[in-house]
């Protein structure tokens, strides 16, 4: 067992794992926080997509203990403190970008990641940032809708 030190969705995290835990199994089993998803386990699918240091990752391809210290943000954390949900909650909502929801945390994460760096993204930039994350429902149209659409209210 060691300890793990970090800071979730802008709270101090401790917990007691497993050398071999993977992030995406500390956020679901130990904090609860259940809205990363497990899809594949092999870093194939971007279910389990959060920010880590401002940058989006697959939590199943990384073990808990390399985060030591780390600000990780999850789909829990991205709306504002009274609920309101985060611009790309809303446009995936508004847009239709969403059908069972299964990858609907990671596309959002990683789309997070790719506004925060990229302002002004492409329809090409935007489909390239989620290259990495799969849908099976709703042929990523709709998605990409989505993230223009919170690009124009997040850049107004």
């Amino acid at each position: 067992m060691m300890k793990v030190e970090l800071n979730v969705n802008g709270k101090p995290v401790t917990a007691d794992v497993p050398e071999n835990t993977l992030l995406v199994h500390l956020l679901r089993e130990h904090l609860r926080l259940t809205g990363t998803h497990v899809g594949c386990d092999t870093a194939q699918c971007g279910a389990c997509t959060v920010i880590a240091n401002g940058r989006s990752i697959k939590s199943c391809n990384v073990l808990a203990a390399q985060m030591q210290g780390a600000q990780i943000t999850t789909i829990e954390g991205v709306a504002a403190a009274d609920g309101t949900p985060h611009p790309l909650q809303a446009a995936f909502n508004d847009c239709h970008g969403l059908q069972c929801g299964y990858c609907t945390p990671g596309m959002v994460m990683s789309a997070i990641d790719l506004l925060a760096h990229n302002k002004n993204a492409s329809q090409a930039e935007i489909r390239e940032q989620l290259e990495g994350n799969f849908c099976r429902c709703t042929g990523y149209q709709n998605i990409v809708k989505a993230v223009q659409q919170a690009q124009k209210t997040m850049t107004a």
